[in-house]
């Protein structure tokens, strides 16, 4: 039996692992989080609970761990450099380093489609930093970091997964984006003919329960993971429309004006107390990845289950059920 690790097994990434792994078989699952009352309720297993920036507890977290699924994370779609290197990249490298000092035998990452849009049917390729978006930049620094310390006994696996939809949602493209659709000033960017790679929570508890099973991989890997079929944008924006009556956009413009017009939202931001309407990070999100999901199915066995359609119509429907206000682009600080 392995025993796995799940760091922010309160967040949306960790709860869906956390929710396929507990009743596997193979697995001793050890939840770790700074407030275990935010675990899951089905939940009753180890709880490992601190906070990653404390280097004491992250020494104790890691005694007698076989793999560790990193689903922790401080996001942010826009700016807040400093906040993205204390709270996330900062303790994910010395997650890494005590991971390999302790013997911890696998390393598993959570990342995005979005590292590299232009290349990215290649999960193995390199990401390409941001500097509008500091969030992505420090994703891409630990995939480097994994890769380069992948030959020091522990291996390492990264997951660039697609735009999060589903139960449980939190920070994402979509509560984002569905306010700002009721302004009727958000365009069509591209006439919305790229591709939204969503993927549902499940799948992703899938993918991560595969991946801490599968001994024969090479010290460093990388795989897309999205669900059963890549709608484009039109697409989603046009199924929500028809469903749930929010407007579709009016006009449309190319990316080479969509980003300097989101730069300009960006830099009203400090004259007016609302958001910026659009960031560069949104139309970044928007740009074509040309991914599937054939590497995981042919090394890991992955077969994801929840058409986009289905998770769409369970984050909305939670939203408006629990009546949410429109969703913050900066992840809470608590």
């Amino acid at each position: 039996m392995k025993k796995v690790l799940i760091t922010g097994a309160t967040g949306f990434v960790g709860s869906h692992i956390l929710e396929h792994m507990m009743h596997h078989p193979e697995i001793h699952v050890v939840a770790a989080c700074r407030n275990k009352n935010k675990l899951i309720p089905e939940f009753n297993g180890e709880v490992r609970q601190g906070d990653l920036r404390d280097p004491d507890y992250v020494e104790r977290l890691l005694e007698e761990i076989d793999v560790i699924c990193h689903a922790a994370a401080w996001s942010s779609l826009w700016g807040h450099e400093k906040e993205s290197k204390s709270l996330y990249l900062a303790p994910s490298l010395n997650l890494i380093d005590q991971a390999i000092k302790k013997g911890v035998k696998c390393f598993i990452n959570t990342s995005t489609t979005s590292a590299t849009p232009a290349l990215s049917a290649d999960a193995l390729n390199p990401g390409i930093k941001k500097p509008f978006w500091p969030h992505l930049s420090n994703l891409i620094e630990i995939e480097n970091t994994m890769k380069r310390r992948s030959d020091e006994g522990c291996q390492m696996i990264n997951l660039r997964l697609g735009l999060f939809v589903g139960e449980r949602y939190g920070l994402g493209l979509l509560p984002i984006l569905l306010p700002r659709l009721k302004t009727h000033l958000v365009p069509w960017v591209k006439s919305g003919h790229t591709s939204m790679p969503l993927i549902d929570g499940r799948d992703i508890g899938l993918a991560f329960t595969l991946a801490s099973l599968k001994p024969e991989l090479n010290n460093y890997e990388s795989f897309n993971i999205v669900g059963p079929s890549v709608p484009t944008a039109r697409e989603v924006i046009t199924f929500i429309h028809n469903n749930y009556a929010y407007p579709k956009p009016h006009f449309n413009v190319p990316f080479f004006i969509a980003y300097p017009f989101a730069h300009l939202m960006e830099w009203l931001d400090s004259l007016v107390p609302w958001e910026p309407l659009i960031v560069r990070t949104i139309v970044h999100l928007l740009e074509n990845t040309d991914v599937d999901n054939q590497k995981a199915f042919d090394l890991l066995g992955y077969q994801p289950e929840i058409h986009w359609q289905q998770s769409v119509r369970l984050q909305i429907d939670t939203m408006q059920a629990i009546d949410a206000p429109p969703m913050k682009m900066v992840k809470q600080i608590n």
